[in-house]
């Protein structure tokens, strides 16, 4: 097992001796060596994590980004198998018994991957951003790995038989299941010996099949008994492309459809895939072929995104790992399965026909367009109209939770000092400026503790026509990231109502005023 923990921030660019930390939905997802000095923590929202370092460097997470970067690891890898497993952008896995025998034993072949695998980290200013771990199974090779990561001097390969020993000793919170380690640590189960020494059946009884898969690894096993009949050849889908096929975009396109049957197969047989083998051949007879493992089964969204990162990687790569042609050949081969258990639904309103032909017609306008020119509204919160509601693309959404996210009905954390609702109904992506004056028509003025200097009586509008104001709301205040002196904002907004009927939200900024939203 190969464990790259900071492999988002070695794909952005960052440096171990620089604060950075990367985000995703405002919160601190990774951080260098120097940001955790600075008490900067996983999990910190943006502002946290500004407060205690305003020179912190921040990077949005881009699992696109990570994963085409990723590609010169399996590049490097190659050398040793092609039998490479994918799960995340970090972390890759190979079974070590043929490769064992050739380079000379399980240790020996772990210092060569070790050494192979940093000198493609070091090049990315990282020269010990990797770990490697031999053991029994994935779970217990990882944290082998995450050890060894941490201290040099830590054995690679443990020893056949000595997972559960190894393991007995480490915090439930190593399950990286957040909620049963805050239920294992009430109950007075801190270790994962603890936690395995209880008989499998309670386990299930108290905790279900989550709780049963979390046993097995807690006592060194792998989630699932392996699988040893081999698969039928009728689950696995091939399309010839011709012409072939030399942009990602083109190739996600088809990659899209080619999902769809292979999930079809898979459903007519009450099956579900955990692991496929995606494979692409060139009219040179050039191959590039991964597998790619989820914790869950592969839907046809994860499968196509998968065939994107590694085709990305691939035809994008380094010209030493890049094709002389285009693809001309896609396979997608089921590797692991397992029953298809379904999917809970809503109780009130779920997925429906519409919501199915909606994301199929969403595929075919980002196979002709570009995954990231497909977008929709998006409420992230915030104190101006701008801020509250974005654009984002529809790829980087969680399904479960992008329609809360998009109704705004979700939980909205508080925002001091935003305008009331209602929202303005229509809002300029720039604003325009304008003139607001007092009864004397004079620009009206606002203080450093938000006193006007006169009640707003008058808006002059850019083409000369004058508004005469009926009523009025405010001034909320606003001075945020005062510690950063390119993205500082400091204004004071006003809710402004016309004699015609209209109103609108003005804000000052500078001693400036311009129009941010009129409403309905």
């Amino acid at each position: 097992m190969v464990v790259c923990p900071q492999w988002s921030l070695m794909a952005a660019g960052a440096a171990p001796e620089i604060a950075a930390v990367v985000m995703r939905a405002d919160r601190v997802v990774a951080v260098t060596p120097a940001a955790r000095a600075e008490g900067i923590e996983v999990g910190h929202r943006r502002r946290q994590a500004q407060a205690r370092c305003p020179s912190l460097q921040v990077h949005e997470s881009d699992p696109d980004r990570d994963a085409r970067l990723f590609h010169a690891v399996g590049g490097a890898l190659e050398r040793f198998t092609p039998r490479i497993e994918l799960s995340t952008p970090g972390v890759a896995a190979f079974p070590t018994r043929g490769p064992s025998r050739y380079f000379g034993g399980d240790q020996a072949l772990a210092a060569a991957v070790l050494t192979e695998v940093r000198g493609v980290t070091g090049a990315l200013g990282w020269p010990q951003g990797a770990g490697v771990g031999v053991a029994d199974g994935r779970f217990v090779a990882e944290q082998v790995a995450r050890r060894q990561l941490a201290d040099p001097d830590a054995a690679m390969v443990l020893p056949p038989g000595g997972s559960r020993s190894f393991l007995a000793p480490m915090p439930v919170q190593s399950l990286a299941r957040p909620e049963l380690a805050d239920v294992l640590l009430r109950l007075g189960l801190r270790t994962l010996g603890s936690f395995a020494a209880l008989p499998a059946a309670d386990v299930v009884a108290r905790f279900g099949a989550e709780g049963l898969l979390a046993h097995r690894l807690a006592g060194g096993l792998d989630e699932h008994p392996p699988r040893s009949a081999p698969l039928p050849p009728h689950l696995s889908v091939t399309i010839e492309l011709d012409p072939p096929i030399d942009r990602v975009d083109r190739a996600a396109f088809v990659a899209r459809g080619l999902a769809e049957q292979l999930h079809t197969g898979l459903e007519a047989e009450g099956l579900s895939c955990t692991r496929v083998c995606i494979a692409a051949e060139t009219d040179t007879g050039e191959c590039n072929e991964r597998l790619w493992r989820a914790e869950g089964a592969l839907g046809v969204g994860a499968i196509t995104d998968r065939v994107r990162w590694q085709l990305d990687g691939w035809l994008n790569g380094p010209a030493v790992l890049r094709p002389t042609s285009g693809i001309s050949r896609l396979s997608l081969i089921p590797d692991e399965v397992g029953p298809a258990r379904g999917r809970q639904l809503g109780f009130w309103g779920g997925e429906t026909a519409a919501d199915a032909r909606a994301a199929r017609t969403l595929a075919r306008v980002q196979g002709l367009v570009g995954p990231d020119a497909v977008t929709v509204p998006e409420r992230r919160g915030g104190r101006g109209p701008l801020a509250a509601v974005v654009r984002a693309p529809v790829l980087t959404l969680d399904p479960d939770h992008a329609p809360a996210r998009r109704s705004g009905h979700g939980p909205q954390p508080p925002w001091p000092g935003r305008v009331p609702a209602p929202s303005p109904a229509f809002v300029p992506a720039e604003p325009r400026a304008t003139h607001v004056l007092d009864t004397d028509r004079r620009e009206l003025a606002v203080s450093g503790r938000g006193a006007l200097s006169a009640p707003p009586a008058f808006v002059e509008l850019p083409d000369g026509r004058t508004l005469s104001v009926a009523a009025w709301a405010g001034p909320w205040l606003v001075d945020e990231r005062w510690w950063d002196t390119l993205a500082h904002d400091r204004r004071a907004r006003l809710q402004l109502q016309f004699t015609d009927g209209r109103a609108a939200l003005v804000a000052c900024v500078g001693g400036r005023w311009s129009f941010e939203g009129w409403y309905d």
